[in-house]
């Protein structure tokens, strides 16, 4: 049993890591329940940003009118805030950085992306419950479109991508990791894990959610091949399906960039590439 007062020798975090167990999943508190209507709007505005991520809450409340709601821009400013949503909509969010925290400059535009580690992309995604919903957060290498590490978490607060960035960095380390420019990857904690690790920080420009293109690909796959096809009724059916589903994508589809091989294919490739 795991002793979850905090005053034992070890720290929950500790005890996870003792008994093979994905910590995130002991602190999981079920989002606030939310009315069926509001349920069935954000499933809506998900489907609509992931189909179109360069849509801002003008278009997607166009979309929604078009789609026969009624509904105030503000309302769906509301939602795309609880949802993650980033860089679209004015005045404070979750996906906003600090003002106290600094922001790097976007590494990869016309760069050459040659060899697997050279580029990772982060990122959180909307993932919708039966009742509720959590957020997927990934690492993705760019070159192999392998997902190196991820995670289910049911918060955006910044604290979440430290465990994943923590068990990939301690299996290999990119060259630059990309993300966008919201707090969890402004904050120190971050910035210094990635740093130590001998990284370079780079960040989408501001409003511009197609700097992370492969990432967002991976969320249109995973949310058209999985999500959207089932109704998850808890966190760990969420979490089993999402385990099972990111082993068939790294294993086993074939992907047509890397010449219709596997991520993990591509992927394992680094030793010999590094090598020559």
């Amino acid at each position: 049993m795991l002793d979850r007062g905090g005053e034992g020798p070890l720290s929950l975090a500790a005890q996870a890591r003792a008994l093979g167990l994905n910590r995130s999943g002991l602190y999981y508190k079920a989002v606030a329940p939310a009315t069926e209507e509001a349920l069935r709007l954000q499933r809506r505005i998900d489907e609509i940003y992931t189909r179109w991520p360069f849509y801002g809450s003008r278009r997607i409340t166009a979309q929604l009118r078009r789609d026969g709601w009624t509904i105030e821009r503000k309302t769906v400013q509301k939602h795309m805030r609880e949802m993650g949503i980033a860089g679209i909509c004015p005045g404070p969010n979750l996906s906003q950085r600090r003002r106290e925290h600094q922001v790097y400059p976007y590494l990869l535009r016309g760069m050459e992306i040659r060899m697997p580690d050279q580029v990772w992309g982060i990122d959180l995604t909307y993932i919708r419950l039966r009742r509720s919903w959590m957020y997927l957060v990934a690492l993705l290498d760019w070159y192999s479109r392998y997902v190196v590490e991820w995670d289910l978490v049911d918060t955006m607060d910044g604290g979440v991508v430290l465990e994943p960035v923590r068990r990939a960095l301690s299996r290999c380390q990119p060259e630059i990791l990309n993300s966008d420019q919201g707090s969890q990857f402004t904050a120190t904690e971050y910035v210094e894990l990635v740093r130590g690790a001998g990284g370079r920080i780079s960040m989408d420009g501001r409003g511009r959610a197609l700097d992370n293109v492969f990432t967002e690909r991976l969320w249109r796959t995973i949310k058209y091949e999985e999500v959207y096809l089932h109704e998850y009724d808890s966190p760990r059916e969420a979490r089993q399906r999402l385990a099972g589903y990111l082993r068939f994508y790294n294993e086993e589809r074939l992907h047509a960039a890397p010449g219709y091989r596997t991520p993990a294919e591509v992927y394992g490739e680094r030793g010999a590439q590094g090598q020559g």
